[in-house]
């Protein structure tokens, strides 16, 4: 593991990624970490690469589309698609195919589905930079999002509580 984890901090690095994104990924990792232990079935493997990698389209923007920015770049760099899909659905709770063209992101399905999906998602939904912060807390700073969106992140923070319990 401790391979793994390396291998995707100097992947963070290559791509750009400042020491603020990493450290956060960081974080990330450990709270994701704690979750998968929860629940043999998880694969801890690829929670930690989505976890550590989930930020990596930061090297290039830092706008909502960053998710799908780094699964195309792990894409590129011929990353298994079960990374590259934890990167693409991290963004909040995930997006809808169409709520992705709304924001003109391309139109992919990035809603967090398999377990490890959910697990980084969730945990990236509880880390405030590097702070650990609750889900309550994480809902309230994204008063500025609507409804329908500051739901799902509950109910994904439901699923991933029942999922690891």
């Amino acid at each position: 593991m401790r391979e793994e984890r390396e291998a995707c901090l100097a992947l963070l690095r290559d791509a750009g990624c400042k020491k603020k994104v990493i450290a956060h990924c960081e974080a990330v990792c450990d709270c994701a970490l704690e979750y998968a232990d929860r629940n043999k079935m998880v694969d801890r493997s690829l929670v930690l690469r989505g976890a550590l990698l989930h930020d990596i389209g930061r090297g290039k923007t830092h706008g909502i589309d960053h998710g799908q920015v780094g699964a195309d770049i792990l894409r590129a760099l011929h990353y298994p698609e079960e990374v590259a899909r934890i990167v693409e659905c991290h963004v909040g709770a995930g997006m809808t195919a169409d709520e992705c063209t709304l924001l003109g992101l391309v139109p992919r399905d990035c809603m967090p589905r398999t377990p490890e999906e959910k697990i980084v998602t969730h945990a990236d939904n509880c880390i405030a930079g590097v702070v650990r912060v609750g889900i309550e807390d994480s809902i309230a700073s994204a008063i500025h999002l609507p409804k329908k969106i500051r739901r799902r992140m509950y109910r994904l923070a439901c699923d991933v509580e029942l999922l690891c319990a």
